[in-house]
C-alpha cells in the first residue's frame, strides 16, 4: 500500500519517524496538504474509526507528522477522507504507554495491520528499535480490530479496552 506523510516541520528532526520512513523509501514525504487528496488520511479528530472495510478507500494511506501540541490546528485544515485509529498504546520513547499518542510510524503500522497489510506494518516498525514493542503491546487489540466488519464494530471492540 502506498504511504504518504505530510510533514509540518514541527518536530525534532532526530526523533521524526516520518522522515525516517522517507529516508528508507517506505513512505513519501510531502509539505503540501493538497497532496493528501485521494488518500485515506489518519486523523485523531475523525468521527469515523478505521476498519477493514476501508481497504480500498483511496490511493493509499496518509499520516500527518506534526507536534501533538499543534495537531488540532493542522488537522482542521484537512479536507480529505479521514479515519481515526482505535485505542492503542504508544511504544515510542517520547509517549511510551500513553493511549492514542502514537508516532507517525506507529499510526501507519497500526492502520496497515488493521487493513490486512501485516507484512508492510512489520516493515514500517522494523526501522525503529522500539518497533517490535508496539506490536507486543497492541497485538490483541490489533488482531481484533483487523477482524472487525466495520467501523461500528471497531468502536465496540475499542470500548472493551478503554
Amino acid at each position: 500500500m502506498h504511504l504518504l506523510v505530510y510533514h509540518a516541520n514541527q518536530c525534532d528532526p532526530k526523533k521524526c519517524t516520518g522522515r525516517k520512513l522517507a529516508r528508507f523509501g517506505i513512505a513519501r514525504l510531502t509539505h503540501r496538504i493538497t497532496d493528501l487528496r485521494g488518500y485515506l488520511v489518519l486523523s485523531p479528530f475523525s468521527e469515523r474509526a478505521l476498519s477493514p472495510e476501508d481497504r480500498s478507500a483511496g490511493k493509499g494511506l496518509a499520516a500527518l507528522d506534526c507536534s501533538w501540541a499543534e495537531a488540532e490546528s493542522v488537522f482542521e485544515r484537512i479536507r480529505a477522507n479521514t479515519r481515526a485509529l482505535p485505542f492503542l498504546l504508544a511504544a515510542n520513547p517520547v509517549n511510551f504507554g500513553r493511549p492514542f499518542r502514537l508516532s507517525t510510524a506507529e499510526a501507519l503500522a497500526a492502520a496497515l495491520f488493521i487493513l490486512g497489510e501485516r507484512e508492510q506494518a512489520e516493515l514500517v516498525l522494523s526501522k525503529f528499535s522500539w518497533g517490535h514493542t508496539f506490536l507486543e503491546l497492541n497485538r490483541e487489540p490489533l488482531e481484533e480490530y483487523a477482524a472487525a466488519r466495520d467501523s461500528a464494530e471497531v468502536v465496540r471492540i475499542q470500548s472493551e479496552y478503554m
